[in-house]
């Protein structure tokens, strides 16, 4: 049931410990649009409404808003306001954030469910993505992302663990001395608590195949194939992050792209 305007305020607005607030702004903002709080279309109320409404100052509702029109939820109109995007844009892979959120369709929420967390010896794949000795630990999270029910991807996690990931970040070891949100993949958990974490990132695109253990989990037939995503992120030039996310193959993805510019 969609909540109305006045109700959404009446919310006190919170921000998690060492997230940006500007970035509180923007999931808050972003949830409305995306629950139709602010239909599509709409004009959104005034920076100094939303400053007072939500208790924070101008500047940080205006790169909260920077944001919102980056990932096209909003548009600004010159001399009248800014307006919620006519309509919502479809998931992309153009930023680096969690897989919940890239494929997440409107209405649909995605689902995290997990499966695995554990600190295991790095494979050849881990230890290459995070230039890490063959003999080092690393921590690993398997989860399963569903939409209404249904399988829709895999998500392997995998960073560095013990003295590794401290020499990388030490904010990202302090939280992770305690388990992740179970309810996001640790991507997903790192950017709510800490915002954006990492640096740069880059994302592989490949196909593959379900075996027995995939199939099973993706509730598909063996040998259906899958579009596996492999991700890499750095953190002040040193890789930090490495995950494989393996997709249903009818699953909707895209890269947004811009017009090349003129020489």
């Amino acid at each position: 049931m969609t909540v109305s305007v006045e109700e959404f305020f009446a919310e006190p607005m919170t921000a998690p410990v060492g997230q940006p607030l500007r970035v509180a702004v923007y999931t808050r903002l972003a949830a409305g649009i995306r629950s139709q709080v602010f239909p599509l279309g709409s004009p959104l109320p005034k920076e100094s409404e939303l400053g007072v409404r939500l208790g924070v100052s101008r500047t940080v509702v205006r790169e909260a808003l920077m944001l919102l029109e980056e990932d096209g939820l909003i548009h600004t109109r010159r001399g009248v306001g800014r307006f919620v995007a006519a309509q919502l844009p479809r998931a992309g892979l153009e930023r680096l954030r969690p897989l919940e959120d890239a494929i997440a369709a409107q209405g649909l929420p995605v689902q995290v469910e997990r499966l695995q967390a554990k600190v295991q010896r790095a494979s050849d794949f881990v230890a290459q993505g995070l230039r890490l000795e063959t003999d080092a630990d690393s921590f690993f999270w398997e989860s399963r992302l569903t939409r209404a029910g249904e399988p829709v991807a895999l998500v392997h996690e995998h960073l560095p663990a013990d003295g590794h990931l401290r020499a990388v970040s030490p904010a990202l070891a302090e939280l992770l001395r305690t388990p992740a949100d179970p309810e996001r993949t640790v991507l997903g958990a790192v950017t709510r608590k800490l915002g954006p974490v990492f640096n740069s990132g880059e994302c592989r695109i490949t196909v593959g195949t379900a075996d027995t253990a995939r199939a099973e989990l993706l509730e598909v037939e063996i040998g259906e194939p899958l579009l596996v995503l492999t991700q890499t992120a750095t953190h002040a030039g040193r890789p930090a992050y490495l995950a494989k996310y393996l997709v249903r193959a009818a699953e909707p993805l895209s890269v947004l792209q811009a017009p090349q510019s003129s020489p």
